[in-house]
């Protein structure tokens, strides 16, 4: 990571803005994230110099058994260290930590562009208590991938449901409906987008950010078509109980060797 970026981060945290000061708390949580992490955190930081604002980044660790803490304390992020293993609670627990009246949950394989940050502070300062953002592969991913990143994108802005790898929210709206719902392995965004848009107006982006399409390259058509057939019949219990979930929680051992880059089709939104 440059320098420069080592050195703004380093001074937003040392200068320590109270709580409320227009602070932005940049939540990560993070499991076995070394190969992805510097990249996310390099991305936050390039994304937020332009707007003049104190932040934080605050990685959250949820029980890594690789280098993500040594790497993000490196980068100048706030490590957290927790052994959760439920997303939600993860959330949660990086935003009792935060010291921001402006909350971005960020995921470790995600990349936040400085346009897509910028319409988010726009969007709140228009008066929205928070929202998502459209959502891109950072790999040439398979079609039927392909297939579903664009029907999430024409449906979220109409849904109004924010993907979890992006969601930026007033710390006032995001404590009155009580953070995440830590009740929940998977959806937990979803959760909190139908809470949120009950309190005040909630929007998607039509700028994206850059998100790992890895899942669908590591573990394929098949096990994502289980997975998701799964909690369409069993609904909401099936988000509430960890089996059957590792399709985000264990990482298939097959190795992904494709060079990954910006994915050239753009997606409707």
């Amino acid at each position: 990571m440059a320098d420069n970026h080592q050195d703004n981060l380093n001074v937003s945290v040392i200068n320590e803005p109270e709580v409320g000061a227009g602070m932005i708390s940049f939540v990560i949580p993070a499991h076995n994230e070394s190969e992805l992490i510097e990249r996310t955190i390099s991305h936050i930081i390039s994304a937020v110099k332009s707007l003049d604002k104190p932040y934080e980044i605050i990685v959250v660790n949820d029980d890594s058994s690789d280098d993500t803490t040594e790497i993000a304390e490196r980068c100048g992020a706030r490590v957290v260290s927790v052994c959760l293993r439920r997303i939600s609670a993860v959330r949660n627990a990086g935003a009792k930590e935060a010291r921001g009246n402006t909350l971005v949950f960020v995921d470790a394989d995600t990349m936040l562009p400085a346009e897509t940050l910028s319409a988010a502070m726009s969007s709140l300062a228009s008066g929205t208590i928070g929202g998502g953002a459209a959502i891109h592969f950072d790999c040439k991913v398979p079609w039927w991938a392909g297939v579903l990143g664009w029907l999430w994108n024409v449906m979220a802005p109409r849904k109004l449901w924010a993907a979890g790898c992006f969601i930026f929210v007033k710390r006032e709206a995001f404590e009155s409906v009580g953070g995440f719902d830590e009740s929940y392995y998977v959806g937990e965004e979803l959760v909190l987008s139908l809470a949120l848009k009950r309190v005040g107006r909630f929007v998607i982006l039509q700028t994206p950010v850059i998100t790992s399409g890895r899942k669908t390259i590591s573990h394929g058509l098949w096990a994502t078509t289980r997975v998701f057939l799964q909690l369409m019949w069993h609904g909401h219990k099936a988000m509430k109980r960890p089996d059957g979930l590792e399709y985000w929680y264990d990482r298939s051992k097959k190795k992904t060797t494709r060079k990954t880059f910006l994915l050239c089709i753009p997606y409707i939104c």
